[in-house]
């Protein structure tokens, strides 16, 4: 196969559908760069789970002056009961889940209420005792949390166990939901990318005819005929690949790493090598895509 031959008819068919060419730069471009957006936002939830599920704590609420829920009967826990509390945790049962422990007595709890909320109206009404003491546990495995919520939530004093991961998995269930909207969104910008390019190359055989049949009249191959038609359609979409490959990477370098990870120092987030990993993938798939429809599409015209 001549590839001088077959690169001019590439160029010739590339200008004679230049305005289509151009419809699929840009579709394929939209669509990959949601699919690189998608699997970057997944990788960038599940770093984040792993670091900040590693970080939470569970929290052991003890009871106050005012409290009636759980073991509370509306007075403060008493010594014994803390002490009682406290001797569960350095259990041989408990202790070998346990990383380290400490103890956050009342006026402790509203020095650290006062920080986190200093903007808020809510400081003035406000009282240490009306926060709870606490015992803050890290443990070895944070999975484990079960453990220590079914060994001292029925604890005389204890008012709750709580694991605070479970406020973490709404935040992470919302980015989820985010993630598969941004897939739903870019597998029908595919669609759309698959049909253009399919279109752009019936267009492009029908242009050409006359030379089509002058071709097959002179003896010339199957493949030399269609292999013009899928380099077009290839060719379009590696550009639109490329350019999303660099929005990708724009976005990474400037939004998450210059600007996210700066404001947000106490968080994981993704870097550069994650969208080293991500960036050839989406070139792969915008040019296998490109390259399956247009020859199915040529094969398809050919038969007819």
């Amino acid at each position: 196969m001549r590839l001088g031959l077959v690169m001019s008819e590439v160029g010739s068919g590339l200008r004679r559908n230049a305005s289509m060419v151009v419809s699929v730069v840009l579709v394929t471009f939209i669509s990959l760069t949601f699919v690189g957006t998608a699997i970057l936002l997944q990788m960038q939830i599940n770093q984040m789970k792993g670091y900040w599920y590693d970080r939470a704590q569970v929290a052991v609420y003890l009871c106050t002056d005012t409290d009636t829920t759980g073991n509370c009967t509306g007075a403060k826990a008493t010594e014994d009961q803390r002490e009682q509390v406290q001797a569960q945790l350095e259990s041989s049962t408990l202790k070998p889940y346990i990383e380290k422990t400490y103890y956050e007595d009342q006026d402790q709890a509203f020095t650290r209420f006062k920080q986190q909320f200093k903007d808020s109206p809510a400081t003035e009404f406000v009282k240490p005792e009306y926060l709870n003491e606490t015992f803050w546990v890290n443990l070895k495995n944070p999975s484990q949390a079960d453990v220590l919520v079914e060994s001292l939530s029925k604890v005389a004093g204890v008012q709750s166990v709580v694991d605070q991961r479970g406020y973490l998995q709404p935040i992470f269930n919302l980015l989820n939901a985010s993630s598969y909207t941004a897939i739903g969104i870019a597998s029908l910008m595919l669609v759309a990318a698959v049909l253009l390019i399919a279109t752009t190359i019936r267009l492009s055989a029908f242009s050409r005819r006359r030379e089509l049949g002058i071709m097959r009249l002179v003896g010339a191959s199957n493949r030399f005929i269609q292999t013009p038609f899928v380099l077009e359609g290839v060719i379009a979409a590696a550009i639109g690949a490329v350019l999303a490959g660099g929005a990708i990477v724009a976005v990474v370098w400037f939004f998450v790493r210059n600007y996210l990870a700066q404001r947000f120092s106490g968080t994981a987030f993704i870097g550069m090598g994650d969208a080293a990993v991500v960036v050839p993938a989406v070139i792969v798939i915008g040019v296998l895509l490109a390259g399956v429809s247009a020859f199915i599409a040529i094969r398809r015209y050919l038969r007819v």
